[in-house]
């Protein structure tokens, strides 16, 4: 996404946009969400790509750089692998949380739930589906399998990669292509017929491109491919907020970045397999997503937020995101030993003096799908940033601890390593 794009639109194609922006102002619509991972794309390869579509949902909307990786060097630290990616998504957490370490998903946790999974449990009516060129995405992390079975989309259009008939396999992946060019415009098609209410488009070809070539010109004809792609999918979402009465959100991300010599890797902790983006049509973004480098878990509770899902106490404080959309009062909690306390730290985004409560539990039986029992220890001011516990007060191995304020919430852990 070069930055000078965004300043060569022609007039038509700002009025257009003006009148979207308005349109999507409209309190009293039907809201929708569909968010699509495009796989592999690290940041500065986005930038140097020619990516129109992206652009122009990001000229309505909002562009912000973002990481994966979870915190380096610290218990949230995360494989910038793909499936893992995905996951943090998925769930809001980081691997420590949902358990999804590569690509083979052996044993993910489902305690933690799903934005399908929460999503059903409060709208078991509305629509859910799935367009992926990976099959595993539906059956391993959202659905489950055998008696882990927790959800079930109301549509899935994917599994063509194992129809070796029809799309045989071939070294250069044009399978692959061609496969994410059919899961795109059945999006398309879908959601301008039938307006599913939380839907995930998965497309894969660029990462292929990118184990294969690396960093080249071959790689950014995969990106621009992947972004007329998208493109479909905008314009279908386009057309539904012209001539229904729907608010749409669409987020478009990737999974993770690249290994730095040559764009073919991933999976480690260096700044750019760790560096990724977020690009939504939703002008009203906060501060947060404005200033800060945001995360791949922030989504989940950005999507929380715009459907109006509640959910229980309990997984609000397991969420390792912040919402994108709407007020954020705090963010950035962490926990260190400093002498014989533990320092906690935050970043105050209130301006009128709110104020904070600490709640610290030293069990982590949501693990297990059951629940823990937490303590306030603390009222603060957000303005303060800091607040100190005792170490005598909490000897155990692990503390789990939440900051609830009156807009969201945020929690760390505390690993006592000695």
């Amino acid at each position: 996404m070069r930055p000078q794009v965004k300043y060569i639109l022609f007039f038509s194609l700002l009025v257009t946009q003006i009148l979207a922006a308005q349109h999507h102002e409209n309190s009293g619509r039907n809201k929708k969400v569909v968010f699509v991972i495009v796989d592999g794309i690290a940041t500065d390869m986005l930038q140097k790509a020619s990516t129109p579509y992206l652009d122009s949902i990001s000229v309505v909307g909002s562009y912000s750089k973002a990481y994966v990786g979870g915190k380096k060097d610290a218990y949230s630290e995360t494989p910038t692998i793909s499936a893992v990616g995905y996951n943090s998504l998925l769930t809001g957490t980081w691997v420590n949380k949902h358990n999804v370490y590569g690509n083979s998903i052996k044993a993910p946790n489902y305690n933690y739930p799903t934005i399908f999974q929460v999503f059903k449990a409060q709208y078991p009516n509305k629509k859910t589906a799935i367009f992926s060129t990976w099959l595993d995405n539906r059956t391993k992390l959202i659905e489950g399998i055998g008696s882990d079975k927790n959800v079930t989309l109301d549509y899935a259009f994917d599994g063509f990669e194992l129809d070796t008939i029809k799309y045989p396999h071939d070294s250069l992946r044009q399978y692959i292509k061609n496969i994410d060019k059919l899961v795109a415009e059945e999006a398309a098609r879908y959601i301008k017929t039938e307006a599913p209410d939380l839907s995930w488009v998965y497309l894969e070809y660029s990462d292929d491109v990118g184990h294969g070539l690396g960093d080249s010109p071959q790689l950014d004809l995969a990106i621009t491919y992947e972004d007329n792609l998208v493109g479909k999918i905008w314009n279908a979402v386009k057309e539904r907020e012209a001539n229904f009465n729907e608010d749409w959100l669409l987020v478009v991300t990737t999974d993770h970045g690249r290994s730095p010599k040559d764009g073919r890797h991933h999976g480690g902790q260096t700044d750019r397999e760790r560096a990724t983006w977020i690009v939504t049509n939703e002008k009203n973004t906060n501060d947060f997503f404005k200033n800060e480098l945001v995360a791949i878990t922030d989504i989940y509770p950005t999507m929380l937020r715009f459907l109006n899902i509640k959910v229980s106490k309990e997984v609000r404080y397991e969420i390792d995101g912040t919402p994108l959309i709407g007020p954020v009062d705090a963010f950035d909690l962490t926990a260190s030993k400093e002498s014989d306390t533990i320092v906690l730290r935050w970043k105050n985004a209130t301006k009128n003096g709110e104020k904070g409560t600490f709640y610290t539990s030293n069990t982590n039986e949501f693990k297990e799908g059951k629940k823990d029992t937490y303590k306030k220890v603390a009222r603060v001011s957000l303005a303060n940033e800091e607040t100190t516990l005792s170490l005598k007060k909490h000897k155990g191995k692990m503390l789990k601890i939440v900051l609830e304020t009156p807009n969201n919430v945020l929690n760390t852990w505390y690993i006592n390593n000695n």
